[in-house]
């Protein structure tokens, strides 16, 4: 079994705090881009509102570097095999079968 979390130097934080620590980072910008968003509608122009930059929106990634990589490369490089269109295919393969079927009769 994985000694992990076992030693007593490093206690894990508390599920509860790092739900709390999220839920005010995501509180956080949206109030921020709420700001933003009155600025603009009480007729400030976009130009002239101070807009965050992405210093204010926390790293979403361990491997920042991997990340920036996979979105210049335009996403995953692999695809999930079940896709919409391999269920639009294959209600079309099974609209033609009936077809078939039907126009045989």
């Amino acid at each position: 079994m994985s000694q992990r979390h076992r030693s007593q130097e490093a206690i894990p934080p508390p599920k509860m705090d790092s739900r709390a620590h999220a839920h005010n980072e995501r509180h956080r910008i949206h109030s921020e881009l709420d700001a933003l968003t009155a600025q603009v509608s009480a007729g400030y122009e976009p130009d002239e509102v101070h807009e965050p930059g992405r210093a204010w929106v926390p790293s979403h990634h361990h491997d920042s570097e991997k990340a920036k990589a996979k979105a210049d490369s335009g996403g995953a490089l692999k695809r999930h095999w079940k896709m919409k269109m391999w269920k639009r295919r294959t209600s079309v393969r099974r609209a033609r079968a009936q077809a078939v079927r039907i126009a045989s009769e």
